[in-house]
């Protein structure tokens, strides 16, 4: 009987010494592969919304300031609403405007990889 709890004993040893760190790695996969998915979906969402062409990345200026229609109407950006605004009100020596260096929508744009 004494030889049965021996082998018992040993076949638990094997079970506790992998059993847990399979278990836990199988958890971890299982982990991963969720997480990835999350990701794939998340990258999809983002590749569809700047596959909507520069209006979807560039709401316009006149959207967010609020401008009324008299002044959409005499606006130079809300004429190109393809161009950032601060590129259509770029100097003519290439500089930007005081005024769009502290603008919120030029300050909240994506930087150009």
């Amino acid at each position: 009987m004494e030889w049965l709890t021996s082998i018992l004993v040993v076949i638990l040893g094997l079970l506790v010494r992998f059993g847990i760190p399979i278990a836990v790695t199988l958890l971890i996969i299982l982990w991963m592969r969720h997480l990835d998915e999350q990701w794939k979906e998340q990258a999809g969402r983002d590749l569809a919304v700047s596959t909507l062409g520069p209006r979807a990345r560039n709401p316009g200026c006149w959207k967010i300031n609020n401008c009324s229609l008299e002044r959409r109407s005499s606006c130079p950006a809300y004429a190109n609403p393809d161009m950032p605004c601060w590129q259509v009100y770029r100097a003519k020596d290439g500089r930007l405007l005081d005024a769009c260096l502290g603008c919120k929508i030029f300050l909240g744009a994506p930087v150009p990889v």
